[in-house]
């Protein structure tokens, strides 16, 4: 009977660590610090920074900031310096083209 016991209390203590991990998931999910330094960025401004010369603005920043907020980084300047954010410049969309200007 104390076996059982035993594992009674292993189940509780283990129930509990996995609603804390899955608690601390959801979390970051919300903030969209999954990746990056976690150190946060202003996605609006550096999205506009990276958008300011582009043709479609409003589709620029859209796609700017979604991938921003995945990432927690942009690249510098309007266009190119793909190799500081590697996560920026390798996401795709469903048809397979770069997702991020």
């Amino acid at each position: 009977m104390a076996s059982a016991g035993r594992l009674l209390v292993l189940y509780f203590v283990m129930m509990l660590l996995v609603q804390i991990y899955v608690e601390g998931a959801e979390t970051g999910a919300s903030t969209g610090q999954l990746q990056g330094d976690g150190m946060g960025i202003d996605c609006n401004a550096a999205c506009g920074v990276r958008c300011q010369k582009s043709s479609r603005h409003k589709m620029c920043l859209r796609a700017c900031g979604t991938c921003c907020a995945r990432c927690s980084c942009v690249p510098p300047g309007t266009s190119g310096n793909a190799n500081v954010c590697p996560c920026y410049a390798t996401m795709r969309t469903h048809g397979n083209r770069l997702k991020c200007p």
